[in-house]
């Protein structure tokens, strides 16, 4: 039972820090769905969908308005369609797409992932005809997201389909150009891709998952901010040790409030209760950061020296206090540093401050990776390539989920501000060193094999 000095301080994360339920996903399995007749396939999809989530949207309201948390985005995730539609050619898998936008858009959800494929060991026919088909679904669609894992721990990495994934991401940001490339902020490339993630643009159902199941993504950036800051000036005297002990007393309270509304939200609906991800995922509005915490912990900005180690604190503290807050936390619970939708962290690119590379080092610490990074337009297939390598490796070895969300925008230059509005944000566009330089690196494809950690069995 939380005491009452623990619950009014909840209602004081409510009205002032910005904490909310980020999202709650329905997760829908298609498998059942299957068919080798397009026509057939696509009504199965919408009407398993419509049939499970009719109430989705009414019911989060009912229970937000229930308990005064405000939850703000009604999302659903769907099985790998490479695997759903696996008979299904790159044309056809548009029209699923479109099928996918049509539902979301018919039962009000905000957006709905799944347009997935999973390539780390090889590629089949239907993974294939997915890749091929994601430039054209995304800038066809609105609600659509795609992710496509390229790694793991278990099997290396497969450097044909991260190659790929370079020339697809080049595709989509041309056929959006006068969106400044939008297509590409609703793609994620992944390794180790978890099975329940409730935040988009990664989002999907996994295989071990039930037929249908609540996850949901809680966020509080600036809920640990105001924690430390309240701690701080009371005692300036405070350690790291002990102000990572605030965070984790931080989120578990935030982890409490998720596991409640999932809950409660999964029993009205009559399915089951799957994760909560604690993740503290920002938006562009002031008091609502990441990169805000870095400040109240002592640092100029994000990018000085001491930001890895103050990532690593942050995201291992904000993990500790979920575990212990809830017995099904999954998901990426941790810290994201997505560039556009962080005002400090886009500030610090556009500073200066935060280069690539030390955006990459950071990625070694936090939840996911390279999370909507503004390129220049002129960007290579093969530099693109090149940089989720990178960020493969850094998941493979180090036996984490990594990710990049890569937007080149087409026709402006690094310095050049690239704009994507609500969530996404607005971001610098960084300066790549060497660009092209990668090219004969890439073209020896093939997998880099998996490392010895591989080896647990």
């Amino acid at each position: 039972m939380l005491t009452d000095r623990e619950v009014l301080s909840t209602f004081e994360m409510l009205k002032n820090e910005h904490l909310d339920v980020r999202t709650v996903t329905l997760g829908i399995s298609l498998f059942d769905c299957a068919s080798d007749d397009l026509d057939r396939f696509r009504r199965n999809v919408h009407d398993k969908i419509c049939r499970l989530a009719r109430h989705l949207v009414a019911t989060c309201d009912e229970v937000g308005v229930k308990y005064g948390i405000p939850i703000v985005n009604k999302r659903i995730s769907v099985s790998p369609i490479a695997v759903a539609g696996c008979p299904f050619s790159a044309s056809q898998m548009v029209e699923i797409a479109e099928t996918l936008d049509e539902t979301a858009r018919e039962i009000g959800i905000d957006f709905i992932g799944g347009f997935s494929a999973l390539v780390e060991k090889g590629m089949t026919t239907g993974d294939r005809a997915l890749i091929d088909s994601i430039p054209e679904a995304l800038t066809r669609t609105e609600r659509v997201c795609a992710s496509v894992n390229v790694a793991s721990t278990h099997a290396g990495i497969n450097m044909d389909a991260v190659y790929l994934m370079g020339q697809t991401i080049k595709r989509a940001a041309q056929l959006t150009e006068k969106a400044d490339g939008i297509a590409c902020a609703k793609l994620c490339v992944f390794a180790n891709i978890p099975q329940d993630v409730p935040f988009m643009a990664g989002a999907y159902l996994g295989v071990g998952e039930p037929d249908a199941v609540i996850n949901v993504g809680v966020s509080g950036p600036g809920v640990v901010k105001k924690a430390i800051d309240r701690a701080r000036a009371v005692n300036p005297r405070l350690d790291l040790g002990q102000l990572s002990e605030i965070i984790k007393r931080t989120a578990f309270k935030v982890t409490r409030v998720g596991e409640l509304i999932g809950r409660q939200v999964a029993l009205k609906l009559g399915v089951p209760f799957g994760v909560v991800d604690l993740s503290l995922a920002p938006t562009p509005n002031v008091g609502d950061s990441v990169g805000e915490i870095f400040e109240s912990l002592g640092l100029k900005s994000i990018g000085m020296p001491g930001s890895t180690a103050v990532l690593a604190m942050l995201n291992d503290a904000v993990k500790k206090g979920g575990a212990f807050a809830s017995s099904y936390v999954g998901g990426l619970s941790g810290a994201f540093i997505p560039v556009s939708e962080d005002l400090r962290i886009a500030e610090a690119a556009r500073s200066g401050h935060l280069s690539l590379e030390k955006l990459e080092a950071l990625t070694s610490v936090c939840s996911v990776g390279l999370d909507m990074v503004a390129l220049p337009g002129d960007i290579s297939a093969e530099t693109l390539a090149a940089i989720m390598a990178d960020e493969m490796a850094i998941g493979v070895i180090n036996k984490k989920t990594t990710a990049t969300r890569l937007i080149p925008v087409p026709g402006k230059k690094a310095g050049e501000k690239a704009f994507f509005g609500g969530l996404l944000g607005e971001a610098t566009i960084i300066h790549v060193a060497d660009n092209g330089g990668s090219a004969e690196f890439m073209s020896l494809g093939g997998r880099i094999p998996a490392p010895i950690q591989s080896l647990v069995n």
